[in-house]
């Protein structure tokens, strides 16, 4: 095997599983394997979508490239071929051995209750629970697979996509087996309702208040940030927070968050879990020595990636940064800014989340692409365009002037039409004027009517 059995970790992601804001993260879990590692990316809480071979892809190339990860896909066994639900079935039992053996198993978007049912009929949640309970191997769950993991489970799709009333499902409970009673609720702090909420996975407060009152008492409700992960070492029983979030426990309305950068014991976290500690808890101090650990780990996850920029906060940025140097008619910024925001979208096209803003960042991009096509248009008219309307009066104004003998006055318009750098020249059927652009070097002749 590539892991140490004895140096298990369960890794819960909020959201950007596949994003550049969780790569550093990602690589700081793939250091705990070896060379030779088998890791298993469970392709189940989206394996109904169509395009579900696309999503695996984009995961699998997005770990390889990113964290030099090779993967292999554990099919979702019900596409296609529905007689594999019977027991024994060769392939069932090849899904389960993948898993059962791998050093790295990870599981992210999709539906939470198709993933629930599905794992139940193949019995993967009992090999889940083993590999926690063991304290073997990296288990990573995100976002759809994040909602699973808890005794109760949030059905998403059902109650945001559907229309139906809320309830809980009855989760895997991979946490019960750590004395964890909670509801994992990834995307915790979601915005993208704007003018509704979504927050606490798209459920907003009123449902979320409802559904907490039929919870146990000694159980709470687990919120993950996006962007956030939460980090149980199930050899030292430590749990870190990591990311530009917090983890939240909330109990009858009441939450307690603990910020990205923050390490605590596993007790500590049971008693804020099941409400034997008060509402509001001071956080332990670190040890020296993990107090480095996460700040490193935490500098880390901050430097290169704009300060762990969410895609829409990158966009955001670019457009300011564009407008600012459209303001100051910079076109080598504008085309700057442009060409970084594409790598940008290139850098979030591997994430395995489609509702992250690709769509809206390429409309921006092709916006500013635009913007900067008139700009450019514009430029290469001028000053051509503009100093032919204006010269044109006035040499026939010299003209006019010569006819008249009023030579010295004829000198003062070629004399100041030469100060902004256009040149004369007198000839029998009239003045031709001449543009030096000594930035390139490029020149321009006209004629004026005589």
């Amino acid at each position: 095997m590539g892991v140490n059995a004895g140096n298990g970790l369960l890794v819960l992601m909020g959201s950007g599983e596949t994003s550049p804001t969780m790569v550093t993260l990602h690589r700081e879990l793939a250091a705990h394997l070896g060379s030779d590692a088998d890791a298993v990316i469970l392709e189940t809480p989206y394996g109904f979508q169509v395009n579900r071979d696309d999503i695996s892809n984009r995961a699998r190339e997005y770990f390889r490239r990113s964290v030099g990860l090779a993967t292999v896909i554990g099919p979702d066994t019900q596409a296609g071929a529905p007689s594999i639900d019977a027991p024994g079935s060769g392939d069932v039992d090849k899904v389960r051995d993948l898993v059962r053996r791998a050093d790295w198993v990870f599981s992210g978007p999709g539906s939470p209750s198709y993933a629930l049912n599905r794992w139940h009929i193949l019995r993967l949640g009992e090999i889940l629970r083993e590999r926690v309970a063991r304290g073997y191997g990296v288990t990573v769950m995100a976002s759809a697979a994040a909602c699973t993991v808890g005794f109760a489970a949030l059905p998403v799709y059902e109650v945001y996509k559907a229309g139906h009333p809320p309830v809980w499902l009855t989760g895997l409970d991979l946490l019960g087996t750590l004395g964890l009673p909670v509801a994992v609720i990834p995307h915790y702090d979601n915005a993208e309702g704007g003018t509704h909420d979504t927050r606490f996975c798209y459920l907003g407060e009123p449902r979320l208040a409802a559904l907490e009152q039929e919870l146990p008492y000694e159980s709470a409700v687990l919120g993950i940030d996006e962007h956030t992960a939460v980090i149980v070492d199930l050899s030292t029983s430590l749990v870190r927070v990591w990311g530009r979030g917090v983890m939240t426990i909330r109990r009858r309305g009441a939450s307690v968050p603990v910020p990205g950068g923050t390490t605590l014991p596993l007790n500590q976290l049971r008693d804020l879990v099941t409400g034997t500690e008060p509402a509001v808890v001071p956080l332990p101090r670190r040890p020296a020595d993990a107090d480095a650990d996460v700040g490193a780990a935490h500098r880390a996850a901050t430097a290169g990636t704009g300060g762990a920029a969410t895609l829409q906060e990158a966009v955001a940025a670019a457009e300011l940064r564009f407008d600012s140097a459209q303001g100051a008619r910079d076109a080598g910024t504008m085309a700057e800014v442009a060409v970084e925001l594409e790598s940008v979208i290139t850098a979030w096209s591997a994430d395995m989340e489609e509702d992250q803003g690709g769509e809206w960042a390429r409309t921006v991009l092709h916006g500013m692409i635009r913007r900067l096509a008139h700009a450019a248009g514009r430029g290469l008219r001028e000053p051509e365009h503009t100093l032919g309307q204006i010269l044109v009066p006035l040499l026939g104004l010299r003209v006019r002037l010569r006819a008249d003998g009023a030579y010295d006055l004829a000198d003062e318009v070629r004399e100041a039409v030469a100060a902004g750098g256009v040149r004369l020249h007198d000839t029998a059927e009239g003045s031709e004027w001449r543009w030096d652009e000594e930035t390139d070097g490029q020149q321009t002749d006209s004629r004026s009517p005589t």
